[in-house]
């Protein structure tokens, strides 16, 4: 079953991302998100247990690789390993490209790691096409000029 989560929900949703974004604390974010309108995020539960979540906005900038603005765009998904294989993250998805639509988007996106091969191979068979591959770089600024 899915449902899409509100207000009251934010502590189940939270647990789950914590569990994709571990050093992160998400509670506080997760109830911002949830009262944010362009923020659409979705629970997977078996019985009373949430066992998957998916987390997707629209973005108005610019998204790599697409053609329009605005862009749905998943931000996270993320199902428990017991019960990961039965279509849960593809419904999960579903849901947000659905939402998405809703919107008046009419391209969805989404980004991993570049390591993160389990990512790039759920991305793929989810219908993903890949659009690019970067690595990102930052510097730290010293706070004055010498």
């Amino acid at each position: 079953m899915l449902k899409q989560a509100m207000l009251e929900d934010a502590p189940q949703a939270a647990a789950l991302a914590q569990k994709l974004w571990p050093n992160s604390d998400l509670q506080g974010e997760m109830e911002q998100l949830l009262q944010q309108q362009d923020v659409f995020i979705v629970l997977a539960y078996s019985a009373e247990q949430a066992i998957g979540f998916a987390q997707c906005q629209v973005r108005y900038d610019y998204v790599e690789g697409t053609e329009t603005s605005p862009v749905g765009y998943l931000e996270g998904l993320y199902v428990e390993p017991q019960v990961r294989l039965q279509g849960i993250a593809k419904k999960l998805v579903a849901a947000c490209e659905e939402w998405t639509r809703q919107q008046g988007c009419t391209e969805f996106a989404s980004d991993c790691e570049l390591t993160n091969e389990d990512s790039l191979n759920m991305h793929l068979r989810l219908g993903f096409t890949e659009a690019n591959r970067i690595i990102c770089f930052t510097k730290k600024l010293e706070t004055e000029l010498k």
